[in-house]
């Protein structure tokens, strides 16, 4: 069984591989035997990412991308078939969260909606358009979003990332729905509360500063979300698509909210 686990040289794609919860998935998939395709704004983490990949073995390029230009998600797929050969996972983890401006709606520029929504939304729109066809004419591949619980409820003042994460729910759902004959499945991971950005950010105004706020009583870690990097990428989960699979302590399943509260009744185990 475990064996299905391994990925064994699988070529893996994934962006905002160079920081946070996407450098954890990077290691994961590293120790699994995935070979990695590094994509990121900025050189220097992903080409430390990289280094560290080959350090461990296996093979990987870094590959600058603005995944908000449809250009650069091409070209992402392009560094991807000329290096390996093949894209057999496409991991869409970049997004805008620190940079999400907190504003009333009517303070909201059209430069604020579209910058988010460009990377968030269109960015893993651009991403699987570029890796579908060669997945396609393979007859097989995985493509893993990474949306988030704002995408599934509503958040104060938080309106592009709950709403671009929202629609990156719904993407996956069209993906799995219109690529499942071409052997193609796709899922999201829903992380909950993980802290990864800057203390002084100013979306931690609205989200929970300890695990006070969640039933399991702690906030993830970012490597929390490698095992399941892992299990979507590899044949353990050929059956499974169109499926979100959320990580959040119970946040979601028992309804708790940023609401700036803890729980009135102290958490026992």
């Amino acid at each position: 069984m475990l064996e299905n686990l391994y990925l064994d040289g699988k070529v893996v794609v994934i962006t905002g591989g160079g920081t946070g919860l996407g450098l954890e998935m990077v290691r994961a998939l590293t120790r699994s035997g995935a070979n990695l395709v590094i994509a990121g704004r900025r050189a220097g983490p992903i080409e430390a990412a990289r280094d560290e990949v080959i350090a461990a073995g296996q093979d990987a390029i870094a590959v600058p991308t603005d995944v908000s230009k449809s250009s650069d998600a091409n070209a992402l797929v392009d560094a991807a078939m000329s290096h390996f050969g093949r894209v057999d996972v496409l991991i869409n983890n970049a997004a805008m969260v620190a940079d999400n401006v907190l504003k009333p709606i009517w303070e909201i520029t059209d430069d604020d909606w579209d910058a988010a929504m460009s990377v968030n939304l269109s960015g893993a729109f651009y991403c699987a358009r570029a890796a579908a066809k060669p997945m396609a004419d393979a007859g097989k591949g995985k493509i893993i979003n990474v949306a988030s619980g704002f995408g599934l409820r509503g958040g104060r003042d938080i309106y592009m990332y709950c709403t671009s994460k929202g629609g990156v729910i719904q993407l996956t759902r069209v993906l799995s729905f219109s690529l499942a004959r071409y052997g193609i499945t796709a899922n999201s991971i829903v992380p909950g509360f993980i802290p990864t950005i800057d203390p002084g950010a100013e979306i931690n105004r609205t989200l929970p500063q300890s695990g006070d706020f969640l039933p399991t009583g702690k906030l993830g870690k970012p490597e929390d979300l490698g095992p399941i990097a892992v299990f979507l990428s590899s044949g353990a989960s050929d059956y499974m698509t169109g499926e979100m699979f959320i990580l959040d302590g119970a946040g979601l399943a028992a309804g708790v909210t940023p609401t700036g509260h803890a729980p009135v009744a102290a958490l026992e185990p």
